[in-house]
């Protein structure tokens, strides 16, 4: 059934899926990102948890020792390819090479695309984009020096398929990582380097910023009957679904998006909601912060 979850501590694969293997998980300290973190770790991956935050960083190595796990903390500006270059040295001279990458960080912020600065939008497509671009080309470049195969899994979103008004950035930047899974997937094929990703829907956690917890007064709970499921999601399902893919039970899937989100993005019906304008959205959201 769509509304039944295994409890946590559960595992959808054996106990050593990954023993041996060693895990990169940028923006791994906090939401999904730990909760994927988590699941690697619970499988016996060595985690590297990479965030420019320190205190993030800690999280998550705390959070994936709790379950059992091996970690470590690496400082990581994914906007920056020296430092990524950094970054992989870093957790080869301490776990070995990098044989999972899981390109998480990310930024967004609702705005009107009119009133979006120049610097606005590079700060989010810089993260999501370029980020995923320079860890996956620096992954792929090691492995394949290596002879070794590998696995990366993208955390994408829904509305690069049908846009994102009001987050025209994110959308824009999630439908070119989206793109990039498809071409990168067909290039390092040869090389036994798969490239997918994952689409969440929404998965309430612990580490929501203030701004998205005062958007929903009453809770995220108040989101159910907006799902086709009749919930929202447990963070863990995002965990198992990337641990599902990076496994060897998985090693002729590559190129491909899997849509995490109880069928929430396919909704449509005989009569639609009434239409509210970004604007006007955007300004009660406003309002409703101050």
């Amino acid at each position: 059934m769509l509304t039944t979850v295994p409890p946590l501590g559960s595992t959808p694969l054996p106990a050593d899926t990954f023993a041996g293997v060693v895990a990169l998980v940028t923006g791994g300290g906090t939401g999904i990102g730990k909760a994927i973190a988590i699941e690697l770790g619970r499988l016996g991956a060595a985690v590297a948890i990479a965030s420019r935050n320190p205190e993030h960083r800690e999280a998550g190595v705390a959070a994936v020792k709790q379950a059992g796990g091996e970690a470590m903390a690496v400082p990581l500006d994914v906007r920056d390819p020296a430092a990524v270059a950094t970054c992989f040295d870093q957790i080869e001279q301490s776990l070995g090479t990098v044989a999972i990458l899981v390109n998480n960080a990310a930024g967004n912020f609702p705005a009107l695309a009119r009133e979006l600065s120049p610097k606005g939008w590079r700060a989010i497509t810089s993260i999501v984009l370029d980020g995923t671009f320079y860890c996956s080309t620096e992954f792929a470049r090691r492995l394949i020096e290596a002879r070794q195969g590998g696995s990366i899994v993208n955390i994408a979103a829904t509305y690069a398929w049908t846009g994102g008004p009001g987050t025209a950035a994110s959308a824009a930047a999630k439908a070119g990582v989206v793109n990039l899974t498809q071409s990168l997937a067909v290039e390092w094929a040869p090389w036994n380097i798969r490239v997918n990703a994952i689409a969440p829907g929404l998965f309430p956690h612990d580490d929501h910023v203030a701004a998205m917890r005062r958007a929903r007064p009453q809770g995220y709970a108040a989101e159910a009957d907006r799902i086709p499921a009749g919930r929202t999601g447990e963070v863990r399902e995002i965990g198992w679904a990337t641990a599902l893919l990076c496994s060897p039970y998985m090693s002729y899937v590559t190129g491909h998006t899997l849509v995490v989100d109880g069928g929430n993005w396919l909704r449509r019906g005989l009569r639609m909601p009434k239409f509210v304008s970004v604007e006007d959205q955007i300004a009660q959201m406003t309002a409703e912060q101050a």
